[in-house]
């Protein structure tokens, strides 16, 4: 359950960390992982992200890796476009500062409330894919309120590009009822046991290698 309230946030300052691949690896992949967080805001959003577990092991297989936690200022905004437009804006700045070399849009990965932030950014910024995973909520007016205090407008883009869904069997039985994603042909829809396992991140690997990247 997602807790952190609005009006007395914690104070974490943006940051992105930039992976390069591994001199060791095999290839090297033109198209970045872009690992999307907001731990102020939700902390759900920041777990199994850690830069020494995911992206290293990503790193060693040839992609090169970004995670970007963003941060809300204080006081946080009391309007949810407000807030994701502050994310989304955080995010283009972060990108603009770290992955300056980098020619080719990034997959997007984005957990819990993070995905409402990925779903935003695509909307009006490039992307090659998208996965969103762990508790995903089913629509926007279900995030609790202490993470949007108003009615934030539903995400209406067409998935048009690769998009996949990576959760628990149990919350992906929820998910098919109630998300659009989750019901939508186009949209590959992943389940594993525990997202921090080993299967979680082969589950990652092979989508990627179904994609070609």
């Amino acid at each position: 359950m997602l807790r952190l309230a609005l009006a007395a946030p914690r104070r974490w300052a943006s940051s992105c960390v930039l992976r390069r691949p591994s001199p060791s690896a095999p290839r090297e992949c033109p198209t970045p992982l872009l690992f999307v967080s907001a731990k102020g805001w939700d902390a759900d959003s920041y777990r199994g992200y850690h830069l020494d577990t995911l992206t290293t092991t990503l790193s060693f297989k040839g992609f090169t890796c970004m995670h970007c936690d963003l941060s809300l200022r204080a006081p946080a905004p009391l309007d949810s476009t407000k807030i994701m437009n502050h994310f989304v804006a955080d995010l283009k700045s972060q990108l603009r500062l770290t992955m300056h070399t980098v020619s080719f849009p990034p997959v997007i990965f984005a957990r819990s409330s993070a995905s409402l932030i990925a779903q935003a950014y695509i909307g009006s910024n490039p992307a090659t894919a998208m996965m969103l995973t762990g508790a995903i909520p089913s629509t926007n007016a279900d995030v609790p309120q202490a993470l949007l205090p108003t009615r934030l407008e539903e995400f209406n883009f067409e998935p048009k590009f690769p998009i996949a869904l990576l959760t628990t069997a149990h919350e992906m039985e929820r998910l098919r009822k109630t998300n659009r994603l989750a019901q939508a042909p186009e949209v590959d829809l992943f389940t594993t046991h525990d997202l921090e396992s080993q299967d979680a991140l082969l589950k990652i690997e092979g989508w990627l290698d179904d994609l070609g990247i």
